[in-house]
């Protein structure tokens, strides 16, 4: 990792450095996107909802978990990056190749069904944060669904990028509202140093949930899916390396701000919460009212964001897997079936929201088991296709990045097993 991380710093300088400065520069900021957005859209409803419950109730004693998680993202979706520029094909569509269509069908009913718990989830974020601003769920919920199905059916794939580069400057919103809950700097740096591991199930439930709320089965599909949707090609990977570098690094610093600002006030305090809607309102007596504002406004945009990425994921995803037409390029009557797909789940995950007595808690539970249980099975098909030179040339992983990408995924695997124990057996 520290050798991939290292070599793109390294790439990306030597471009810089040299005599085309500015054409390097502009030929970086076209080529990126897909990394810091599938990164970004990760902090989503129910992710600010584990990090508020992280600050919470175990104060700063897990800062220091998103070090290695920051890590363990880069080695991932590197290797996602770098399959989809070099075959130029989604990451469903190589799975079907490889493995064939019955391993490929199963798998996305899978995903199928986790994603949409996932897309109830961003909706029921949505409903929450417009409450705090006296909204009800009526009326936010059908305009978002609206507001974001028009976005993607409209657009092209360049113009759908452009507002989702400019949702990500949002999340801007939580590293404000963390310095205005005054921390102590030198506490936050002793915990970030000093790793510290607690042996009660409650602490290492907290500890496998943010991992497994940063890493998730739908990124990889996502990111492959919009890398080879983009156009990107394998002159520009270096570019593209750096774009997932930076995602990574920015998804963890705005984590990290929020269970910061949750540590330093609600814990503190003695002050227990249940959702992100629950913290944005325990934070204006403590941290004052603009820093719950801003909060608040920090899920709805969040909320938004991947209510609108989960959708174009599945899409993505089950028609590539098919063999069908996929790409935001296309129009509704050139790819029926992915703009189809994209509807049926905006609406009907915007629809469940509305009904009355809905079990939300329990979908976006069971939609986390099944997360839980798909993304070892991933990691792994992800880890034999770049290694298979026929897929990757010359691209494989060396034999340091196998090292340290198979153990990553061995770690991964035991903790999706163990946050699958917990859900299951309490």
């Amino acid at each position: 990792m520290a050798e991939n991380l290292t070599d793109g710093f390294r790439g990306l300088w030597g471009a810089l450095a040299g005599k085309r400065y500015w054409r390097s520069l502009a030929i970086f900021f076209a080529l990126i996107g897909p990394g810091i957005i599938t990164s970004n859209v990760d902090n989503d409803a129910g992710g600010i909802t584990t990090y508020s419950l992280a600050g919470s109730e175990y104060g700063l004693s897990l800062l220091w978990t998103l070090i290695p998680i920051t890590g363990a993202l880069i080695i991932i979706q590197e290797m996602c990056a770098r399959m989809g520029v070099v075959s130029g094909k989604g990451l469903s569509d190589l799975i079907r190749e490889r493995f064939g269509a019955k391993i490929t069908f199963y798998l996305m009913i899978l995903l199928f069904l986790t994603n949409l718990g996932n897309t109830i989830s961003e909706f029921a974020g949505v409903a929450a944060s417009m409450e705090l601003f006296g909204v009800s769920k009526y009326l936010s919920v059908p305009v978002s669904a609206v507001i974001v199905w028009w976005l993607v059916v409209k657009g092209t794939y360049k113009s759908v990028e452009k507002v989702f580069l400019f949702a990500c400057v949002f999340y801007l919103s939580y590293i404000v509202s963390g310095f205005m809950g005054k921390p102590d700097w030198q506490a936050i740096g002793t915990a970030v140093m000093t790793p510290t591991i607690r042996m009660d199930a409650g602490w290492l439930a907290m500890s496998v949930g943010i991992i497994g709320t940063t890493i998730a089965p739908w990124m990889q599909f996502y990111l492959q899916s919009s890398v080879v949707d983009k156009g990107l090609k394998a002159e520009d990977y270096p570019y593209t390396r750096m774009d997932v570098i930076i995602g990574s690094v920015t998804v963890n610093v705005v984590a990290f701000f929020i269970i910061l600002l949750c540590a330093v006030t609600l814990f503190q305090n003695g002050i227990r919460v249940e959702s992100a809607k629950d913290a944005a309102q325990a934070l204006a007596p403590l941290a004052g009212e603009y820093a719950s504002w801003l909060f608040a406004f920090g899920l709805l945009n969040a909320s938004l964001f991947a209510a609108s990425i989960l959708p174009i994921s599945t899409a993505y995803t089950i028609c590539e897997a098919f063999g069908w037409e996929s790409s935001l390029n296309r129009k509704f009557l050139e790819a029926p079936q992915f703009y189809g797909l994209y509807s049926l789940m905006v609406f009907l995950g915007a629809g469940i929201i509305l009904l009355p007595g809905t079990p939300l808690i329990t979908i976006m539970y069971y939609s986390q088991v099944i997360n839980g249980a798909v993304l070892p099975v991933v990691l792994i098909f992800m880890l034999l296709l770049i290694n298979d030179k026929r897929i990757m040339g010359a691209y494989t992983n060396g034999p340091a990045l196998n090292i340290a990408a198979w153990a990553t995924v061995a770690i991964l695997i035991v903790l999706s097993v163990t946050m699958l124990g917990f859900a299951l057996f309490g």
